[in-house]
Parts: C-alpha cells; sequence; structure tokens
C-alpha cells in the first residue's frame, strides 16, 4: 500500500496551523467529521485542545485508530483469533 504524507493547512480555533497526514487518515477523518456533523475545523480542534503533548498530527494518528478500533469492538467484528482492546494502552503494539 503506497501512502503519500500530505501536509494541509487548516484553521484550528482562529488560528492557521499546518497538519502532516498520509491520504488514508486524511480520508478517514472526513469521515468521522461527517459522521459526527461537524467538519474537519472543528474536530482537529477539538484534538488539539484535549492532546496531552505530543504532535498534531500524532495526536489524529492515534484518534482515528482509537475511533475504528472501538468501532470494530462495539460490532464485534474481530479478526480470527483476536481479542482487540476497546482503547490502545500505552506502550501497547497494534494487533
Amino acid at each position: 500500500m503506497n501512502s503519500t504524507v500530505k501536509k494541509r493547512s487548516i484553521v484550528v480555533d482562529g488560528h492557521r496551523t499546518s497538519v502532516s497526514l498520509e491520504d488514508a487518515f486524511w480520508d478517514c477523518l472526513r469521515q468521522i467529521a461527517r459522521e459526527r456533523a461537524t467538519n474537519l475545523s472543528k474536530l482537529i480542534g477539538t484534538l488539539d485542545a484535549e492532546r496531552n503533548g505530543g504532535n498534531l498530527s500524532s495526536t489524529i494518528r492515534g484518534f482515528v485508530l482509537d475511533h475504528y478500533r472501538d468501532n470494530v469492538a462495539s460490532n464485534q467484528i474481530l479478526p480470527a483469533g483476536r481479542n482487540l482492546p476497546a482503547r490502545r494502552l500505552p506502550g501497547q503494539v497494534c494487533f
């Protein structure tokens, strides 16, 4: 799978910032915003306000991963022989 990192400028809480994410993460983030009936700026603003250090791009990637992991766990659609935690734990290796 070949995913290009795209840097985009976005206005978050009235200030302009740039975020670098792979295409797949941008697509997922837009989908999540639609599901929540909001726009990217507001969603990213919420993530920015709630993050505990680290960079915004990493925070967004973790949020997207957690969103889909929660979705999989709540729908009980699990890969064969695997039990997925509902949330990523510090230091936990994905799958």
